[in-house]
This record gives C-alpha cells, sequence and structure tokens, in this order.
C-alpha cells in the first residue's frame, strides 16, 4: 500500500552535512520524494508541531533544539512509507538503534536524534498538512 509519511532532518544531523546520505538513504531504499523544503522553525512553529507532548518534561528542551538550526523537512512515499521510514530512523535512542539505522549512524542522543518520522497514518496526514500545502506535494 502507497502512503505518506513526514520526515525531518533536525539541527543536529543538517549541521553536521549529512542531508545527502540521510536522503540517499531513503531513496535506496525504495522511498520517494513527494515534497522538501529547507525551513528554519520559530518557536511558535516548534512549539505548535510538537504541541502533543506539551504537557512532557521533555517539550522546552525539545522545542528549543529544534529552533537552533535549520530542518530539512519532506513528505516521502511508498509502499509502507511510515514502517519503512521508521525502520530506516532506528530507535529513538541511538544507543539502543540497530546498526546501520540513520540514528546509529548520526545521532548525538535521546534528543538530538538526527531525524524525526511520523508514527503512524493519521499522524502523519496532520504533520504532513502543517507544513505543506496538498498542491505542493507530487503525487506518484
Amino acid at each position: 500500500m502507497t502512503e505518506r509519511t513526514l520526515s525531518i532532518i533536525k539541527p543536529d544531523a543538517v549541521a553536521k552535512g549529512v542531508i545527502g546520505q540521510i536522503i540517499e538513504c531513503f531513496t535506496d531504499n525504495g522511498l520517494k520524494i513527494a515534497a522538501l523544503k529547507m525551513i528554519h522553525m520559530s518557536r511558535r512553529e516548534a512549539e505548535g508541531f510538537y504541541a502533543v507532548h506539551k504537557e512532557r518534561p521533555f517539550f522546552a528542551s525539545l522545542t528549543e533544539f529544534m529552533i537552533s538550526g535549520p530542518v530539512v523537512v519532506m513528505v516521502l512515499s511508498g509502499e509502507k512509507a511510515i514502517t519503512k521510514n521508521r525502520e530506516l530512523m532506528g530507535a529513538t535512542n541511538p544507543a539502543e538503534a540497530a546498526a546501520g539505522t540513520l540514528r546509529k549512524r548520526f545521532a548525538t542522543d535521546i534528543e538530538k536524534n538526527a531525524v524525526h518520522g511520523s508514527d503512524a497514518p493519521e499522524t502523519a496526514r496532520t504533520e504532513i498538512s502543517y507544513f505543506f500545502p496538498e498542491f505542493a506535494i507530487v503525487n506518484d
């Protein structure tokens, strides 16, 4: 089943200059780029995007990190794109991530973990629409 998911290359990975390597990992594994842009989120944008975590103890540090530098946001599409993206990213904590995953390769710690990906179809729809209007997404 072809689906879409949101992927974010976080400020730590952008600063390390590994954008191309991350995108190559996605495309080499059958995911297509349906939309892509680099942005520098404002505090309001980061807080809005992560509003689901507002009551969590890490909310302030997460939003602070996400506004610390530019990010690359993209829509990935493909067969089981959400699951495939999450497998390629690896565990949230890079210390627990499998060898070869993006977080094992590029993350610093559990917060500065290089990439974000939607976790479910409903989340993907919400997250994609946060950054991209439908007309800005290329259909397969």
